[in-house]
């Protein structure tokens, strides 16, 4: 099912922690390439679920974006477009009457070794970074701007290596724009598909415990429910001039997939909550420009008494996009009980 890729930061809230244990096969994010800065950031309960392989932290090369994987059993990974796409978005940045600049005390700091050194050095070239210390550790005071820029390109450039099936996940409205938004003359279209109440999550003060005791025993229900959900989005991202049809085609399946996970979560005494959240589904090369659809969110369909809104949105294309997802998620604060 695949990995959420949590960023901005190293720390994901408990939340997000939870989807991820509860929906797919664990949590990722990037990490210092410094052990001791690695040791220092990441919280307990991360480096608990990395002793059982549900945690996956990741490092970038010294001078290069290449991706470190220290999950065992990794390798060098590409990091995609990812140099040349930030290299051309920071120097139109710089160029700005009124660029971002460092502050004191910081804005927004980035650890030195998340980076590779020629970004760091194009950072302070720019004069869009400065350095700092932060927590003992060597850092980049930048801008929120530049911040949210930076991590959010690199999650999604990350993503498209299909060894890693990592999926970009963020409760940062505007990091998540940052990775998504059209390079002009570059662009591409994409479904944006609320699924929150598909996706129920236990309450923030439960125990990662329980969480991992209900994994283990209802794998079977949980494993249904989201290959029925990513059916759904992978035939939508290709099926993209027939959103009506691939959702007829699918809501029995899916529908009897969440009431047996929903059955589930209602034999535990954990309370439940559901969380709203936004799934960017990048459309098949194919569709460029041409579709014409409203702007406005319109009724894909209703499942389990939750309607679903789908609308389109422009983005930023990928050079080497996957075939079998493009997928990218935003978590919002707000939540509502079961």
């Amino acid at each position: 099912m695949g990995v959420l890729l949590y960023y901005p930061t190293v720390n994901p809230p408990t939340g997000i922690l939870h989807q991820a244990l509860l929906y797919w096969d664990g949590i990722a994010s990037v990490v210092p390439r410094d052990p001791r800065v690695y040791e220092a950031v990441a919280g307990r309960e991360l480096r608990l679920l990395e002793e059982h392989e549900l945690y996956r932290p990741l490092a970038f090369a010294e001078d290069t974006l290449d991706l470190l994987d220290r999950y065992p059993g990794g390798g060098a990974r590409p990091a995609g477009q990812a140099s040349a796409v930030l290299t051309e978005e920071l120097r139109r940045i710089a160029a700005r009457p009124d660029p971002p600049r460092p502050a004191s005390p910081p804005e927004a700091v980035i650890y030195t070794t998340k980076l590779s050194f020629w970004l760091e050095r194009l950072l302070l070239g720019l004069g869009l970074a400065a350095h700092a210390r932060h927590e003992g550790f060597g850092a980049l005071s930048v801008s929120r701007e530049v911040q949210t820029l930076i991590i959010g390109v690199l999650a999604r450039e990350l993503a498209v290596n299909p060894d890693l099936a990592l999926f970009p996940c963020t409760d940062s409205e505007d990091a998540y724009r940052s990775s998504l938004r059209p390079a002009s003359p570059m662009r591409a279209l994409a479904w944006e598909i609320e699924l929150g109440r598909l996706l129920p999550v236990p309450a923030p003060d439960t125990p990662t415990a329980e969480v991992l005791a209900f994994r283990e025993r209802y794998d079977d229900e949980r494993v249904r429910l989201m290959r029925a959900l990513h059916r759904l989005l992978g035939d939508l991202r290709r099926d993209y001039e027939h959103p009506a049809d691939v959702f007829a085609q699918l809501r029995r399946e899916l529908s009897a997939a969440l009431e047996d996970y929903r059955a589930a979560g209602r034999s535990t005494r954990m309370a439940w909550v559901h969380r709203s959240i936004t799934v960017s589904v990048a459309l098949a090369a194919a569709a460029g420009g041409a579709l014409l659809l409203p702007d406005i969110g319109w009724l894909l369909g209703t499942i389990g008494g939750y309607a679903l809104n789908i609308a389109t949105r422009e983005i930023r294309p990928l050079e080497r996009a996957r075939d079998d997802h493009d997928f990218s998620y935003l978590h919002r604060v707000r939540s509502g009980l079961s």
